[in-house]
């Protein structure tokens, strides 16, 4: 995996963040964490009532993020986290130098949409997503891979692009 030892996979919700890093991970034999299961309760509750969240609400979600990528840098981990916005990756970056990479997951409005619609128990919901999209700045320094692929396929970009 050359320098790079933590992979953040990052794109709106329903992208298949979570799918796509645990597929690499396997692949490439690190762990995987899910960085929706480090929102404080705060954030699960206010995107839970359909409200969306603001920088602020992210900020701190952003920084344990950082020390988890921080943690896994000498071994290796893949963090699914949508990492929106610039500023948010930069966060993410904070002290790892050229030991991270972003692989964004792009797709369409429609398709992420419908998606979003047949996910049930999500706290993410579909009337979020516009939301989301309003909010991303596609990053330039990514891995881009659309998720029209199938996920064998995407992973195997991802790989390839890492070498």
């Amino acid at each position: 995996m050359s320098k790079i030892t933590v992979l953040i996979v990052m794109g709106v919700s329903g992208t298949g963040k979570s799918t796509i890093g645990t597929m690499l991970s396997e692949q490439l034999g690190i762990p995987f964490f899910d960085g929706d299961d480090y929102h404080p309760e705060a954030n699960v509750k206010k995107m839970s009532a359909g409200r969306p969240l603001n920088d602020h609400d992210r900020q701190g979600w952003l920084l344990r993020l950082n020390e988890l990528a921080k943690e896994y840098q000498s071994t290796g981990a893949v963090i699914a986290c949508s990492a929106l916005k610039q500023s948010y990756r930069d966060l993410l970056r904070q002290g790892m130098n050229e030991k991270l990479a972003f692989v964004f997951l792009e797709g369409s409005f429609e398709l992420i949409k419908s998606r979003l619609e047949s996910r049930k128990g999500h706290f993410m919901t579909s009337t979020l997503l516009q939301s989301q999209f309003d909010t991303l700045e596609p990053p330039e320094d990514a891995i881009t891979v659309s998720i029209a692929l199938q996920p064998t396929e995407i992973t195997e970009q991802v790989i390839k692009q890492l070498e």
